[in-house]
């Protein structure tokens, strides 16, 4: 008797599971998003697979779990995540609200340079060669600052404008400049002597002052004083007769000047 009703409930088990999926369409999600056409269900779908990833988020948070567990777990969050990715998708193209802006527990997981969207949760980022992967890209990150950054630390003093308010730089320029100096003097002495020897094929040493008294050749006829003043006159005169005089009175000047041989 006792199995004959067990006959009879699990066939009655049997017939009101496969009326509730007829109705309801099924209780299995389906492997591909794009096989899914009813809003409601791609976003029962999709809080399942939330839910999924915040027991699992939940879990791998302990560390006595092993390596891996661990690493198994953290592989069953990434794929749910991509899963979850793809239905999110989907509900926008059914006409759904746009859940990519929705904080979720997958904001928990920490992301590697160029690990291509990998994530790793909990005790996930503490496993042997994880751990030194995050602390060099730490460091890289640390080490390379954007141009913001460096625009942060110049002040006037990058530019030099505070370089004498300690006192020891204009002294220490002093020196310099005057040691320069000196020896672009000296230089200046050391040549002069050389080209004396070359020119005049003395021997012996010249002091300054034959450099200072040694008379130099003019090998084109310089004016003197008088010269100048002389021509300064005539220039002048010239200007104040082209301004007063008349073209008559400058041509009767003229014809003067030729009669009495005088020279201009």
């Amino acid at each position: 008797m006792a199995r004959n009703e067990e006959k009879a409930n699990a066939m009655l088990n049997r017939f009101i599971a496969m009326k509730t999926e007829e109705r309801t369409g099924g209780d299995r999600r389906p492997h591909m998003a794009s096989l899914c056409d009813n809003l409601v269900r791609a976003e029962k779908w999709r809080m399942d697979i939330v839910r999924e990833v915040g027991k699992k988020v939940s879990l791998i948070q302990t560390a006595t779990w092993g390596e891996f567990r661990i690493r198994e777990l953290n592989d069953e969050i990434n794929r749910l995540l991509r899963e979850k990715f793809h239905w999110e998708r989907r509900i926008t193209e059914l006409g759904g609200p746009d859940y990519k802006l929705v904080p979720t527990r997958d904001q928990e997981g920490v992301e590697l340079p160029d690990s291509g969207g990998y994530k790793y949760f909990g005790a996930a980022r503490e496993l042997p060669g994880v751990k030194e992967l995050f602390e060099k890209a730490e460091a890289e990150a640390a080490a390379k600052r954007n141009r913001r950054e460096l625009y942060d630390g110049i002040d006037p003093a990058y530019y030099g404008y505070r370089d004498e308010d300690d006192g020891l730089l204009l002294p220490a320029e002093a020196a310099a400049e005057k040691k320069a100096r000196d020896a672009a003097v000296a230089r200046w002495h050391e040549n002069a002597q050389k080209r004396l020897r070359t020119t005049e094929g003395k021997s012996g040493a010249y002091n300054d002052a034959d450099i200072e008294t040694r008379s130099y050749i003019a090998h084109v006829p310089l004016p003197n004083q008088d010269d100048i003043t002389r021509v300064v006159l005539e220039k002048k005169k010239k200007e104040l007769l082209a301004k007063y005089a008349s073209d008559d009175l400058l041509k009767e000047a003229e014809e003067a000047k030729r009669l009495l041989h005088i020279q201009k």
